[in-house]
């Protein structure tokens, strides 16, 4: 089986077309499910373990599969089995926050945040301070971004797990995509193709037109769009974010 897991805004469609790549040298399926995940997008509710669980042991062995999971131990032990290649994806958490905004803004008219975004909120620099801050709101759980990424960190400490960077398949696409066969064939997926035409099939998966939240698939796009405020409160709130995942060496940026 193949999951490819990620914090939302991160690369998830990238990552699941390329995984869907490997149907055509291996004997894997698109498990044609939607995404599994952690909160329901249209209400906000956390959704309980046992539910996630239920949702992973729908998958048979061969499907591909993807989803937005906090690094619970049930779901880690999971994902973690031999047999299964994991991926999980990470991003910029600045371009993250700046992806948030037009997503929840202009492209998710049923998320539960839509609302509030586009009638409460007046402007774009509104909105980007809120997907930094979060919002307070007890009986949907928003918290700021640094702590939202918290519960995905764990993914980082497990070597069943590939940690992958969405900027590694702009600046090194061949590099970053046998990272990926690599780990599936290390998992115990049987390639039918040698590793230079497998990794060939991989790439030409890629299609960023057929995202359905694809907007501009670039990186550091944030710098255009923040003002120094922005920068001040993200150093605030999530600058040892960056440095912990190695965008930053300092505040200094």
């Amino acid at each position: 089986m193949l999951f490819a897991n990620s914090f939302p805004k991160s690369g998830t469609h990238l990552l699941t077309q390329v995984l869907q790549g490997f149907p055509r040298f291996s004997p894997t399926v698109d498990s044609g499910l939607p995404a599994i995940v952690t909160y329901q997008g249209e209400t906000g509710r956390p959704r309980g373990t046992g539910e996630i669980i239920h949702d992973l042991q729908r998958l048979s062995p061969g499907d591909i599969a993807y989803g937005h999971l906090h690094a619970l131990p049930e779901v880690v032990e999971f994902l973690c089995q031999s047999g299964i290649a994991a991926y999980f994806i990470l991003r910029d958490p600045r371009d993250v926050v700046v992806s948030h905004v037009h997503y929840v803004t202009e492209m998710e008219p049923d998320h539960i945040h839509h609302r509030y975004y586009t009638e409460e909120l007046h402007s774009f620099d509104e909105r980007l301070r809120t997907s930094i801050l979060g919002i307070p709101d007890p009986a949907i759980p928003f918290p700021d971004i640094y702590q939202r990424f918290l519960p995905y960190l764990g993914w980082l400490d497990r070597p069943e797990v590939l940690t992958l960077r969405y900027e590694d398949f702009l600046a090194n696409r061949p590099q970053a995509l046998g990272l990926v066969y690599d780990h599936a064939v290390q998992r115990g997926l049987p390639a039918l193709a040698g590793r230079a035409e497998s990794i060939q099939m991989l790439e030409s998966s890629i299609d960023p037109h057929r995202s359905p939240t694809f907007r501009s698939g670039k990186a550091g796009g944030w710098r255009t769009q923040f003002s120094p405020d922005n920068k001040q409160l993200f150093k605030d709130v999530a600058g040892d974010l960056l440095i912990l995942l190695g965008y930053e060496r300092d505040h200094g940026w």
